[in-house]
């Protein structure tokens, strides 16, 4: 993917104030390029200097596939009304740089010559009051182009668009419908096409497992061995023969979905352990590596959060010391005394070793859900710090983004007997409000949670996708949520 670097200017100034904004421009996206800070490339682009040139340029943009997003900076002064042609066209997420060339103004030297030249203080007002005029979703950016911070929210800003370019082309496999009787993963898939741009489709298990029972089985095989190498085996008293056969299954389930997802250009995926046709196992372990691959997933036909979970891993990727993006589930309260407490999270079998705080260990435990033979998971503890967690709620009316801010804490108390992979969270601002403010916004028990995507990221995306966004974070009180949640509705 690439960004474009769009400067306004106009014919005003003559030939030399042009040929200077034009250097100037040349010389930012140089130093932004070169600040190996920013996860995409930007690409210069000519300066645009009327109505003509502004919708041309947007039109190109959305013509092109790898144009994540367009970078505009307004250098001088630039009307405009130019611009309300180019951006009614906009497709691509804007993010508007208020930035100037110089960091500080030549006391001794200033003149009305470098005045022209050098107004973004001005043309970029002129600028920010027409997308406010026409409601025009952008991110906007504060600071000189050479500091650290303003490059920092611009790369943050790259990663959410990215996970709008993302969300625009992704398809979402539905093995079987969603959970009987469950209403929180219900949602209007339609209505999330036209807004997200998901294709989600519906297929039956039994096509899957016709993929599996295709497996060789010496790739069944050496896959296997791989688990054993890579993961630590634990049999806990199971007879070695019955150890590998029941991971082995897992893996022959492992090929047959990497070869369903390619061949149906899929990019996440859910399963529902009431509809496992021709399946020996509920898929555990393999779920757990395409999710550590970079699939989405959601449980029991969750496809909001199989969605959500694979736009988080597509905005976090080649992030330097990431510590992981998974599926999660609110499974039970730990009340402490008085406000003190945490919530333990788990799943039946998938959570993404990628937020594993350990080597994972490979399980082979009864799983009363299905009626299927006993799955093998991988088994682990997720690590400390902070991260979110995010539930895209279908209200009937519109669809809500609930990001979570909360406290990945490390496990220090034994659980011998509990055969999955976990996390242990405390909510923001604190334990009690962070679940009474969950609970009023109606956000659901699945999530897509990050250690590497912040709140600020997930609001940006939210706009993109022009839906409500709720943040739930140390400054949450209940009287003010609420009064937020009304307002909202209203609008």
């Amino acid at each position: 993917m690439k960004f474009w670097f769009a400067t306004g200017s106009q014919n005003l100034y003559g030939d030399a104030c042009l040929k200077l904004v034009a250097e100037h421009s040349a010389q930012i996206v140089a130093g932004l390029n070169g600040s190996k800070a920013l996860p995409f490339g930007i690409v210069q682009k000519p300066t645009l200097l009327d109505s003509a040139s502004i919708a041309a340029l947007f039109r190109a943009a959305n013509a092109d596939a790898s144009c994540a997003g367009v970078i505009l900076w307004m250098h001088t002064f630039s009307p405009a009304k130019n611009w309300i042609a180019g951006l009614a066209e906009s497709r691509k997420p804007l993010l508007h740089f208020h930035t100037q060339f110089n960091r500080e103004i030549p006391f001794a030297t200033i003149d009305m010559d470098f005045m022209n030249a050098n107004q973004s203080a001005h043309g970029d007002r002129e600028f920010a009051h027409i997308l406010t005029r026409m409601g025009v979703a952008r991110k906007t950016v504060v600071g000189h182009w050479t500091d650290p911070a303003a490059q920092a929210k611009i790369a943050a800003w790259m990663r959410t668009a990215a996970g709008a370019a993302e969300s625009r082309k992704m398809r979402i496999a539905r093995f079987a419908d969603n959970m009987r009787s469950v209403a929180v993963t219900e949602g209007d898939k339609v209505e999330a096409q036209v807004k997200f741009g998901w294709e989600i489709d519906g297929y039956e298990p039994a096509a899957l497992a016709a993929l599996v029972d295709k497996q060789k089985k010496s790739d069944v095989g050496a896959l296997t061995d791989l688990y054993f190498k890579v993961y630590t085996p634990e049999p806990r008293g199971r007879a070695k023969a019955d150890f590998r056969k029941k991971t082995e299954a897992q893996a022959a389930i492992e090929l047959g979905l990497r070869a369903f997802m390619e061949q149906t250009d899929c990019q996440a995926l859910t399963t529902n352990f009431q509809s496992l046709t021709g399946l020996r196992q509920l898929p555990g372990l393999a779920i757990q590596r395409l999710m550590a691959d970079g699939f989405g997933f959601g449980a029991e036909g969750d496809w909001k959060t199989a969605g959500m979970v694979r736009i988080m891993k597509a905005m976090s990727a080649g992030i330097k010391g990431a510590k992981g993006t998974s599926f999660m589930e609110d499974y039970t309260n730990h009340f402490g005394v008085g406000n003190d407490g945490a919530i333990l999270q788990a799943h039946m079998l998938e959570v993404c070793p990628s937020v594993a705080a350990q080597k994972p260990c490979i399980v082979v435990a009864p799983l009363s859900m299905g009626q299927r033979e006993d799955p093998a998971r991988l088994v682990f503890t997720s690590k400390p710090g902070a991260g979110i967690a995010c539930s895209l709620v279908d209200l009937g009316t519109r669809f809500r983004l609930l990001v979570a801010e909360v406290d990945c804490i490390e496990q220090t108390e034994p659980m011998p007997h509990l055969p999955v992979a976990s996390a242990l969270w405390c909510p923001r601002p604190d334990f009690a409000t962070g679940i009474e403010a969950w609970l009023v916004a109606g956000g659901a028990h699945h999530t897509a949670f990050s250690y590497d995507i912040t709140s600020d990221q997930m609001c940006d995306w939210a706009e993109i996708m022009d839906i409500e966004a709720v943040v739930i974070d140390n400054a949450t009180n209940i009287r003010s949520l609420k009064n937020e949640l009304r307002q909202n509705k209203n609008m």
